[in-house]
Parts: C-alpha cells; structure tokens; sequence
C-alpha cells in the first residue's frame, strides 16, 4: 500500500493509507498508459506521491511509457527522483537509453538524472544505448558519461561498440 500525501511538504507521520487499491498502482498505470490527464489528476487531486510503490516495488517513473516524455516531465516537476534504482539497478536513464527515447533521457537529465551511476551489472546508460544501437542516444550520452567505465565483464563503452558496430565505435571515439 502506497500512501496519499494531506501537503506535499509533510512528513511521513502525516500520511493516510489507501483503503482498496494501492496508489501506487494507479499512478503507475497511468504512467505506463502514457495517461497526463490521470497522472495530473493522481498527483494534484489524490495527491499521490510521485515515487509511490506499486505492488511490483517500481514507482511509475519506472514503469512509465518512456515514448510519453510530458508524462515523465511531470513526475518529475512533481519531485519522482530521476535516480531510482531497481533491484538491478536499472534506473530510469538507463531504461531511457535501452529504448532509445532521447527526448526522455534528455528530460531525465535536466532534472538529474546520473548517467554515471552503474547498474547491477556495471553498465552506464551509454554501454546500454551502445549494446541497443541507439545511435541518437549515443551521441547525446557520449560527452556526458564516463568513457573510461567498465562493465563487470571489463569493457568501457567504446570497446562494447567495437564489437557490436564500427559506426557505434565512431560516435564514441570522437568524444574520447
């Protein structure tokens, strides 16, 4: 169960539980419907809180449709932290660079998200645009990660690039 915030700025103690269904489900439903009205709706009326848990342990931001970059724009102007993790590690950046939808990563980082933090397995959001293909989200990520990160197998993201696609290996090497 998710909690409704009684004021934004309230404390944990002044929270109310949800009665029936999880809030936290909700508003992640909206999300991943790629829904503004009901995540509007969800975040200023029920004034749900942008990082409430659905039942799978994700907020919506992680769930969320990330072709819809209003939706994460508004969570994110609603205080969804851009740094959540997973249990892999997975963050929303990282989920952004594996479906190639720049204008969401773009957004992501304009509220801060960290490019630089690692997943489960060691990947920064660029080895993942990298082992995806991604060519625009590559480019963008390029001059903003650390190219000299290495994955749990020992690779930076420009020797992952050389053995999927000389062209990847390009992008990045003009950002070494």
């Amino acid at each position: 169960m998710c909690p409704f915030l009684t004021d934004r700025t309230a404390s944990s103690t002044s929270l109310m539980l949800v009665h029936e269904t999880s809030a936290g489900d909700l508003l992640a439903r909206a999300a991943a419907q790629g829904d503004l009205a009901e995540v509007k709706r969800l975040l200023y009326q029920e004034r749900i809180h942008p990082d409430c848990l659905n039942r799978f342990g994700k907020t919506a931001l992680q769930v969320m449709m990330f072709g819809s970059t209003p939706v994460a724009s508004e969570l994110l102007k609603q205080g969804a932290s851009p740094n959540i993790q997973d249990s892999y590690g997975i963050s929303p950046a990282h989920d952004a660079a594996r479906t190639g939808f720049l204008d969401t990563l773009q957004v992501l980082v304009q509220y801060g998200a960290d490019i630089n933090t690692p997943d489960a397995s060691g990947c920064l959001p660029v080895h993942v645009a990298v082992r995806e293909g991604h060519i625009p989200v590559i480019a963008y990520l390029a001059s903003r990660s650390n190219l000299q990160h290495r994955d749990r197998e020992g690779r930076t993201p420009l020797q992952l690039a050389s053995q999927l696609d000389p062209k990847l290996a390009a992008i990045l090497e003009l950002h070494r």
